[in-house]
């Protein structure tokens, strides 16, 4: 660590030599490379080929924005029950638009490089607890525990936070996605080499 670096960031390089998230990584990535070479029309699909660049970030673009109006909705003193109303709708819109955005980075994440395929793991972790989240914040607020699932949403946003960190160290320090991830033949031959695992 330099004098002038930011500690978040030492702490995201440690997470770069994790070895001990290896073992979940070599478990998970040769399933999600077997789903994309059965299918390469979804594979391209998933991985921007139509866009000409990647599309996870652009489909992340869309839970974040829903989940951030839902909240401030629910800070926003006033309004009544149709202010309520449309933070509980955005708060379910975003759990939906979640899944896309999730998949296409699954599949980005498939054909990375160890240390991303590291970060990628904690970064995939933290989604899918903000996602249970922001779920268990709508089953209270249709339960009526409004308040409890105000709480639930901001704790989710917090956890979202630090993901959202981690997705954009590996977009501008590790250069997540690969370029060149468009089609089957980047596939093959992707899961980790003993040399790639220890980089």
């Amino acid at each position: 660590m330099t004098a002038d670096e930011s500690p978040l960031l030492t702490a995201t390089r440690r997470l770069e030599r994790a070895t001990a998230l290896d073992d979940a990584v070599d478990r998970v990535q040769p399933v999600v490379l077997k789903a994309l070479r059965t299918s390469p029309k979804l594979a391209s699909l998933l991985h921007g080929k139509p866009l000409g660049h990647a599309a996870h970030p652009l489909l992340t673009d869309a839970p974040i924005g829903f989940w951030v109006s839902s909240t401030v909705l629910d800070l926003t003193p006033g309004g009544g029950d149709g202010r309520r109303r449309a933070a509980d709708r955005l708060l379910g819109l975003g759990i939906l638009s979640a899944v896309p955005a999730a998949v296409t980075g699954m599949a980005d994440w498939a054909v990375s490089d160890r240390k991303t395929l590291r970060v990628g793991t904690v970064h995939g972790f933290l989604n899918n607890v903000a996602l249970g989240l922001y779920g268990t914040s709508w089953l209270l607020r249709r339960g009526g525990r409004r308040g409890l699932g105000v709480a639930v949403a901001l704790g989710a946003g917090g956890v979202l936070g630090v993901s959202g960190y981690l997705g954009g160290h590996m977009a501008s320090r590790l250069g997540s996605p690969p370029t060149s991830a468009s089609g089957p033949a980047e596939h093959e031959g992707r899961e980790g080499t003993a040399a790639d695992r220890a980089a």
